[in-house]
């Protein structure tokens, strides 16, 4: 052990504590954010394993950089105008009436300044999106009304901590040694986004068409973290923070046919730079500062919870949400988040308030956010016995993503997504062909750059959120592939598949896809119903024959699934005849079937596709 540098060491430590407590935790309803904290605080301050928790906690704010850079993939313009009511009126009302109320009672108190309690204030009023949205998730809630609702406020706070990071050196007071007027700060600011808007819209897109005809995945992870810690370090050269850049950088990046492949290949290095952040916080906490305010903490987590909880209430019944809606919502979100580490963390940096002010802070928050499962199971009791309060929202619900998930956009995809598109229903393409990708959005087609093979990628697609995955690949056993991922990953998804012949639908019916067809199948009944029409039958009989077609081809593939693929050969239509050559054969040939059976054989393997 003597002879392991100390930074493998360390990093053995928060590894295992990781790996530890989050399970444990995760069991207990906890969530892992408190898992990881608790690692960082048993580690730290109560074992002194590790010393130094704020050099770590330097590295570990990566993590909220890749945090910000994802949310900004996901605030599209047409998901963020769909939810523009609830995002917009109902969260910024709850941060501006909670985080106004909160920094005027912390201000009269005389807990801080002025600057102080704004910042203490705001950071409170935001609540803990890892924690409701896991509670949201186990309980089935997301599709629900009031799920909907808390997610629209969950997502502008998110949005908030952008200016709220940018607000801390504004508030902080000025560095000696900082000479330069702050007219020119803000130019130099101004400036850096201007640089970023004008990268991410003329060479990102192109850079990214060029990497993606290599093939060469690691190539592509490593143009993204380029442009996340890039767009990072220019907002911080700027005098801004740096997940402010990282934020910028997702929403350029919002529109762009390789958000999902981005999000998937981002999301491994956001969830372990975000866990390492939130054991850093536990390892620079003050465990000395917390023994000698116990009363002052006991009193402000009940307090900031009843407070946020009535706001919430109140907000939610002004807008039009019922009792039930409102008291669960209330209830789901009165903790405090984790974005409240990251402001007060930046806020102690800045000079805003001393260390021990944000340990205390970062304690107040660690246990309302323990106390969350229980308010939630309050809110049941809370609730009125009232008709249809629990009903799921209307089918056309776009809370966060499109309804359909098309892998796969050949010509197959590109009929079918025209029907989708005539039916007024969203959908998200993604297709693993850089060329088609490219060809396909300079059509207008919201198509994306990945991997359909990949769960990460699916995930980023969002197929949690999807009402239907529609799989059109040409190829049998790519197609086979994602739908055994698929099921094994996201067993509640529903599946329609394109087959490629007779013996490939046999086998998605055995696999249980809830629809498949063949891609040829309806064309050919199609071009025969016209070739009939041609000949001079009416066209009502020759879509009745269509039917009966259709109708027998069915029957036969019941036969066939349960006796094999030779089965129902009683079915098919054909007249045997005895064909003749325009040119007599020199010699027979040899066959052990007669003519008849010859052709009725030919038949069978043409009807098998």
């Amino acid at each position: 052990m003597s002879t392991t540098p100390a930074l493998t060491s360390q990093a053995l430590l928060l590894l295992g504590g990781a790996v530890a407590a989050a399970p444990i935790f995760k069991r207990l309803g906890l969530g892992t954010v408190l898992g990881y904290l608790a690692a960082g605080i048993l580690i730290g301050p109560f074992l002194h394993l590790i010393s130094g928790g704020e050099d770590i906690l330097g590295v570990a704010e990566l993590g909220v950089v890749f945090l910000l850079f994802v949310i900004g993939l996901e605030l599209n313009l047409g998901r963020l105008w769909q939810m523009r009511r609830d995002i917009f009126g109902l969260g910024t009302a709850q941060v501006l009436v909670t985080g106004g109320l909160l920094s005027a009672i912390i201000y009269e108190v005389g807990l801080f300044p002025w600057s102080g309690s704004i910042i203490t204030g705001f950071g409170l009023a935001l609540s803990s999106t890892a924690f409701a949205l896991q509670i949201l998730e186990e309980n089935g809630d997301n599709n629900t009304r009031y799920g909907q609702r808390a997610f629209s406020v969950l997502l502008l706070q998110d949005l908030a901590i952008v200016p709220l990071l940018a607000l801390i050196p504004l508030v902080a007071l000025q560095k000696p040694e900082d000479t330069t007027p702050p007219y020119q700060d803000f130019a130099v600011a101004i400036g850096a986004v201007l640089v970023l808007v004008a990268a991410g819209r003329y060479l990102i897109n192109p850079l990214f068409q060029i990497l993606a005809r290599t093939g060469a995945r690691e190539v592509m992870i490593a143009a993204a973290l380029l442009i996340v810690l890039g767009a990072a370090t220019l907002m911080q050269m700027a005098g801004m923070s740096m997940a402010m850049g990282a934020f910028l950088a997702g929403v350029l990046l919002a529109e762009s046919s390789y958000r999902h492949e981005l999000e998937a290949d981002i999301e491994p290095f956001r969830g372990l730079l975000l866990a390492l952040f939130f054991m850093a916080v536990g390892l620079s906490l003050e465990i000395e500062v917390l023994i000698e305010h116990p009363l002052l903490i006991v009193l402000s987590v009940p307090l900031l919870m009843l407070i946020k909880a009535v706001v919430l209430y109140s907000l939610c019944r002004m807008t039009g949400s019922s009792h039930n809606d409102a008291v669960r919502i209330g209830l789901l979100l009165p903790q405090g988040g984790e974005f409240g580490f990251v402001l007060f963390s930046a806020a102690a940096a800045a000079g805003v308030m001393s260390q021990t002010d944000a340990s205390i802070l970062v304690a107040v928050v660690t246990l309302s956010m323990a106390l969350t499962p229980a308010a939630a199971m309050l809110s049941r009791v809370l609730m009125a016995d009232t008709a249809k309060e629990d009903e799921e929202i209307e089918e056309d619900f776009e809370g966060a993503g499109a309804d359909v998930l098309m892998i796969g956009f050949s010509r197959f995809g590109q009929i079918a997504a025209q029907i989708l598109l005539a039916g007024g229903r969203e959908v998200t393409v993604i297709d693993h062909s850089a060329a088609r990708v490219q060809q396909a959005a300079s059509f207008g087609f919201r198509i994306y750059f990945g991997d359909g093979t990949r769960s990460d990628v699916l995930r980023a697609a969002g197929i949690e959120r999807a009402k239907i995955v529609a799989i059109c690949t040409h190829q049998v056993e790519m197609t086979d592939k994602i739908i055994d991922l698929v099921q094994a990953e996201f067993p509640n998804a529903r599946i329609y598949a394109r087959a490629y012949d007779r013996l490939h639908t046999l086998s998605l019916r055995a696999r249980g896809v809830d629809y498949e067809l063949r891609e040829t199948f309806e064309s050919g009944l199609l071009f025969g119903r016209r070739t009939l029409e041609g000949l001079g039958v009416s066209e009502s009989q020759a879509q009745s024959i269509g039917d009966d077609i259709r109708r027998r081809d069915e029957e036969r593939l019941a036969l066939q699934a349960v006796d094999g693929i030779t089965a129902g050969r009683h079915m098919l239509l054909f007249k045997p005849v005895k064909p003749e050559p325009l040119i007599k054969p020199k010699r027979e040939a040899a066959s052990t079937l007669g003519p008849d059976e010859e052709i009725a054989a030919a038949v069978a393997r043409a009807a098998g596709e």
